[in-house]
């Protein structure tokens, strides 16, 4: 299997990764705080996250392409931006122990780099882009 080195250097690459090693703050602190709703919320998370960055690390998205890859990312961020969002604003307002709240501070942190993601996706995708026919001018 070949390696995409490249894309771990590039802007989406270090934003991927970014993502989660905030995850995995967020995981180890509510896992601190014994909430196991959070837990499972963040290692889901994760692991999608994960699996998303092999795949482009060792650019199986080319040889599977019965999905359109960049759509699937986008609305991965987008929802996981929104629960996440949810997930730690009731963390941030009913936290009993001090990890619950850091690991609410990393979801925000999280969702904030997800919709980031999730901005610049939606804004590189192209569904079906017709390009007009140019027009000749026929006064000679």
């Amino acid at each position: 299997m070949e390696v995409d080195a490249a894309f771990v250097k590039s802007r989406r690459g270090i934003l991927k990764v970014a993502e989660l090693g905030t995850l995995f703050a967020a995981l180890v602190c509510f896992a601190a705080g014994s909430r196991a709703e959070h837990i499972a919320a963040t290692v889901l998370e994760f692991v999608i996250t994960s699996l998303l960055l092999l795949l482009h690390l060792f650019k199986l998205n080319k040889r599977l392409t019965f999905l359109f890859w960049p759509l699937v990312d986008a609305f991965n961020s987008v929802f996981a931006a929104v629960y996440l969002m949810v997930l730690s604003v009731i963390a941030l307002s009913t936290y009993v122990s001090t990890g619950t709240l850091i690991g609410g501070v990393f979801g925000m942190v999280v969702a904030g780099l997800l919709s980031f993601d999730s901005y610049n996706l939606f804004k590189n995708i192209t569904l079906n882009n017709r390009s007009e026919p140019k027009s000749q001018d026929n006064n000679q």
